[in-house]
């Protein structure tokens, strides 16, 4: 574990750095008035970057290798914000909303298989545990780092610009070699769908939703009026309260029938989204314990999916199967900001809340379809629950630690 922590130095303070550009370009957005389908559009740049540099960025790395991979992609990321903050319009933006989802899926690459190079079977699990809370808590601190300097400006623009050129620092001072690369096979979709249609189709949905909240999450908090401190409070609470929910849910689903747990974990996100819709004029401290509840529990969608989908494969084809399963999260990380947008600017702010509870429902409905039409996997075929976690920036998945994460099936019959 000690020889880890100059990336997860540099991934911490990374994080701070792309979790407060995140909720800045949402507010700045609304401040300059742009139409909200457009800011919805903007967002959604990221994530086509994004899945552009999860293919490309094992290339990358096997022709100059992780160090070098790492600090062109994030000098390329600081320099991108700074055009943010220079050129205050939509079409700009989004380019180096491209730019920046590009350049962070190759960072996330370069970190799961450093860090999987340094773990071994009796330490790897709590290693990537230690990594989902470095980004996490990077992520929901970032989220105060907005009341330091006037949104309007270009100064928090400069602030994350900095935080991504000083997460270099520890990366580049590392006296450990850097490992090898190990690129995964590549698995058909169809035949991924015909695994698990349940696991698939989770994830994916998980994409919609998380980007929705990220991306979005920002933009319905300044149309409800709530000021920088509170936009700052409500993202802080949404991205912590993925850190609760993880282990207590994922324990369950370790002892339960995973569709029973999705299920029940949608129905929930669904009947708290749709309090808030129902119940505008929430006291403040009961909208953020509902919302950060809600949040919570969707975060927990993509690591029930993953982890339901490894149920249903053996472990050859693991680390293909999660290479995939990112590109769909991906897929449907790009939809979700444009369906969102489009929506709230027909029917307001609240249109949030109301979307999101019509895809809970939507996949709540889906997962009992799926109970009917299938046997529960047995539970000696099980592996472990899969902490692994969609980001506002990008994505974190699985790909390079499920092979080795879980121990070995038998055979299926």
């Amino acid at each position: 574990m000690a020889t880890a922590w100059p990336l997860l130095l540099g991934m911490g303070v990374l994080m701070l750095g792309a979790g407060l550009q995140a909720t800045l370009l949402g507010v700045r957005a609304t401040l300059e008035e742009f139409p909200t389908a457009v800011t919805g559009i903007v967002m959604s740049c990221y994530y086509v970057g994004y899945l552009v540099g999860t293919l490309a960025a094992p290339q990358l790395i096997r022709s100059v290798g992780h160090i070098r991979v790492f600090a062109a992609l994030a000098a390329i990321a600081s320099a991108a914000t700074l055009v943010q903050g220079a050129f205050v319009h939509p079409v700009p933006w989004a380019a180096m909303r491209m730019v920046s989802g590009l350049c962070f899926a190759g960072i996330y690459v370069v970190a799961e298989s450093w860090l999987n190079a340094r773990a071994t079977r009796s330490n790897r699990s709590r290693m990537l545990a230690v990594y989902m809370v470095v980004l996490y808590v990077g992520l929901g601190a970032a989220q105060f780092l907005l009341t330091l300097s006037n949104p309007r400006t270009s100064a928090p623009f400069m602030l994350v610009s900095a935080l991504i050129s000083l997460a270099l620092v520890p990366l580049v001072l590392a006296p450990q070699p850097t490992p090898a690369v190990d690129v995964p096979s590549t698995v058909r979709y169809r035949d991924l769908y015909r695994f698990s249609p349940l696991g698939v189709v989770a994830v994916t949905v998980a994409g919609v939703l998380t980007s929705i909240i990220f991306s979005m999450g920002p933009v319905y908090a300044r149309l409800s009026g709530l000021d920088t401190t509170g936009i700052a409070t409500f993202m802080a609470v949404s991205i912590l309260a993925g850190v609760a929910t993880q282990y207590p849910i994922g324990t369950l689903a370790d002892r339960m029938d995973r569709r029973a747990v999705i299920a029940g974990v949608c129905t929930a996100a669904t009947v708290l989204a749709a309090s808030i819709v129902a119940f505008e004029e929430m006291p403040s401290l009961l909208f953020l314990t509902v919302s950060g509840l809600f949040s919570g529990l969707v975060l927990t969608i993509y690591s029930l999916g993953i982890s339901h989908v490894n149920d249903r494969l053996e472990p050859s084809q693991m680390v293909a199967a999660s290479g995939a399963l990112l590109l769909m999260n991906g897929a449907g990380a790009i939809a979700g900001p444009v369906l969102v947008s489009s929506l709230m600017t027909a029917f307001g702010a609240r249109a949030y809340f109301a979307t999101l509870a019509l895809l809970c429902g939507g996949l709540t409905l889906h997962c009992l379809w799926r109970r009917i039409r299938r046997e529960p996997v047995p539970v000696e075929r099980r592996g472990p629950f899969i902490n692994a976690q969609p980001q506002p920036c990008g994505s974190i998945d699985g790909s390079h630690w499920a092979e080795s994460a879980l121990p070995p099936k038998p055979p299926a019959h």
